[in-house]
């Protein structure tokens, strides 16, 4: 993008700074080294991107991708100091692959990546900037594009899809208990006007809530009715496992990928897709030979997924639900 254009871009000089989550434990599982290639499929505002830098230098290179170009442009301010050795792409983590062949030409040619972030949550910008709609914290337009260039809003989906459609987003992608209550509630407001405001949605949801709801949970009443539409409208679980085993395509032997994931649909994708890969075979056991074709391609490092601190949870709080699980290639 062009100086001119970026001139005219959104000052977020002001907004709060943005903690990079497990940060030590995905450096040390990346194994920052000179030389070495890595990918941040998800760059955000650079706070993995940064260190990782740092520690790989004078020649670690790092690749980077993200689909909110807002995000992208305050990481390309950030990561200035090391701009030779980075390469930043407006681009979905799904399309890795072309991605990376892009960059690994000429003198990089055949070398493959030897560690791969994805960081699955949404970032400190997104989420207090009342205009992108992401939290019911701040009042804005309800809107929760990461790409701001999709046409798909959570407005668009809270007021035009079937009762049965909506119900169906909050049990899925929210796994809300009182989906059913919430969507009576929304279709009976979006029948008096339009819900187009993040205050407005959290309000609906809350009045429709049970009293043992309300008082239950720490959380608030609207946080997985948000999720929910947060997922539909960036349709986050759509390809990941796809996007994770092209991410793993693209490492050499003994190159590890980390995920960090925040909530339970995002880690089941991921450990079930590192748990296929690790197995290989599938023939069933009495099988004289392998006639499958599959071999073990990773080794997984994270039984469990390893879960932020006490210590860091007391100075971040977004980090409570982080999960990160790691596998390295082995072929």
């Amino acid at each position: 993008m062009k100086e001119s254009q970026r001139a005219d871009a959104p000052d977020f000089s002001q907004d709060e700074p943005h903690i990079p989550v497990l940060l030590e434990e995905v450096l040390t599982h990346l194994r920052c080294l000179p030389d070495n290639i890595y990918i941040d499929c998800t760059i955000g505002q650079g706070g993995h991107a940064f260190p990782l830098l740092e520690r790989s230098a004078p020649t670690g290179f790092l690749i980077g991708l993200d689909r909110d170009l807002e995000a992208l442009e305050v990481a390309r301010k950030i990561l200035a100091p090391f701009h030779e050795r980075i390469r930043l792409f407006f681009r979905d983590f799904q399309n890795i692959k072309e991605t990376v062949s892009l960059v690994l030409t000429g003198p990089l040619e055949g070398w493959k990546i030897d560690g791969i972030l994805f960081d699955l949550g949404f970032s400190t910008l997104q989420v207090t900037r009342a205009d992108r709609g992401f939290s019911f914290s701040h009042d804005g337009p309800l809107d929760m594009r990461m790409d701001q260039s999709r046409k798909t809003t959570a407005e668009i989906l809270v007021n035009r899809l079937s009762p049965e459609e909506l119900n169906d987003i909050l049990w899925k992608f929210g796994e809300e208990r009182w989906h059913r209550e919430i969507t009576e509630a929304l279709v009976k407001a979006r029948t008096l006007s339009p819900i187009t405001r993040t205050h407005q949605l959290a309000n609906i949801v809350t009045s429709a809530l049970p009293f043992i709801a309300l008082h239950r949970s720490p959380l608030h009443p609207a946080t997985k009715t948000f999720q929910a539409l947060r997922i539909a409208v960036n349709r986050e679980l759509e390809g990941l496992d796809e996007a994770l085993e092209g991410a793993i395509d693209l490492l050499s032997p003994g190159g590890r990928i980390c995920v960090i994931s925040f909530h339970s649909l995002e880690d089941r994708i991921v450990k079930q897709t590192f748990k296929r890969l690790e197995r290989g075979c599938i023939c069933p056991p009495k099988t004289p030979r392998c006639v499958c074709g599959k071999v073990k391609r990773v080794t997984v490092l994270t039984a469990k997924p390893i879960r932020p601190s006490a210590r860091e949870i007391s100075f971040n709080r977004r980090a409570r639900s982080g999960r990160l699980r790691v596998a390295e290639r082995v072929l």
